[in-house]
């Protein structure tokens, strides 16, 4: 069963605060928040994906490699919960 964009947070959520180098706590950033305002360096967020990817066990396809994809906890979430129900699927 695909997780829920709900149940990925928590994890998401440290995942990016480890590996981001935001100058603020990732708990004082809305899910919505712009990561890269707040921030996050595209060297960064390529250190993000990787992390995510591990702790994920999911793979972003060369189509999800842009910014959108990692702009914040929502976006991250949704495009995790893409990949497993695409993956369940498969």
């Amino acid at each position: 069963m695909p997780e829920s964009v709900e149940s990925l947070e928590p994890q998401v959520r440290a995942t990016v605060g480890l590996h981001a180098k935001l100058p603020v706590d990732i708990a004082t950033l809305s899910n919505y928040d712009d990561l890269f305002q707040a921030g996050m360096t595209s060297h960064a967020s390529v250190n993000v994906m990787l992390a995510l990817e591990a702790a994920f066990d999911v793979e972003f396809p060369e189509a999800m490699l842009r910014k959108s994809t990692f702009e914040s906890v929502e976006a991250i979430c949704q495009s995790i919960a893409d990949l497993k129900t695409i993956g369940a699927n498969s």
